[in-house]
């Protein structure tokens, strides 16, 4: 059966609590049947910069909240050495509910794919027109296809800065992919310029919101 989409679950509002709270209903794919909860976004309303994962992780799933799992903890380790404090900035991801698979006792994080990134697109594109980023930051190749282009390479356009019509747009791995990394120092160094890039960006746009 073909998945609904999310469009439909979406309100019509310029509350991001009320969208919060109807997200909790969305039934528009079927990762809401495993999932514990939905993990919808947390941040200031008014925040000049988004920050877009891929989806919860377990610790998120299991919380409720985004980036509080192990990745999380490096990208707030990461933000603090790029100058950007999290707490002036919107954390989501372009998933609400977490894809896994289980293994014995442990659930593993399993990539969403193109039908469920484009059934939860109707949450992220409400909540970027009701924050009205100047800068989006998409974390990891599903972040930037589903803000950015399905076409979008992280591999070959990491750090490259995008204009869209209503905000401009960066991509860079995902946290957890420093995680796995041969070589973390080495890839987590990497990540934090590619913050130093944001925090730049940043500071050239202070005086348009």
């Amino acid at each position: 059966m073909k998945a609904p989409g999310a469009a439909e679950f979406v309100p019509d509002t310029a509350d991001l609590s009320t969208l919060q709270e109807a997200s909790c209903r969305c039934r528009g794919c079927d990762l809401y049947q495993h999932a514990t909860q939905t993990v919808f976004g947390e941040g200031p309303a008014d925040a000049s910069v988004v920050v877009v994962g891929e989806q919860p992780g377990d610790q998120e799933d299991r919380q409720g909240h985004p980036f509080v799992g192990p990745a999380g903890h490096l990208l707030d380790k990461a933000l603090d050495e790029a100058g950007i404090d999290r707490d002036t900035v919107y954390l989501t991801n372009a998933v609400k509910h977490f894809k896994f698979v289980e293994r014995g006792k442990r659930r593993i994080h399993k990539t969403p794919g193109r039908t469920e990134i484009v059934a939860c697109s109707a949450w992220i594109n409400a909540e970027l027109a009701l924050i009205r980023p100047r800068l989006v930051v998409c974390l990891g190749a599903v972040a930037a296809q589903a803000v950015i282009d399905p076409a979008f390479k992280v591999s070959q356009q990491r750090g490259e800065v995008v204009s869209r019509p209503d905000y401009r747009a960066i991509a860079t791995v995902h946290p957890s992919a420093v995680l796995r990394a041969p070589d973390r120092a080495e890839a987590y160094a990497a990540f934090v310029d590619d913050l130093k890039k944001v925090r730049a960006e940043m500071g050239k746009r202070t005086t348009s919101k």
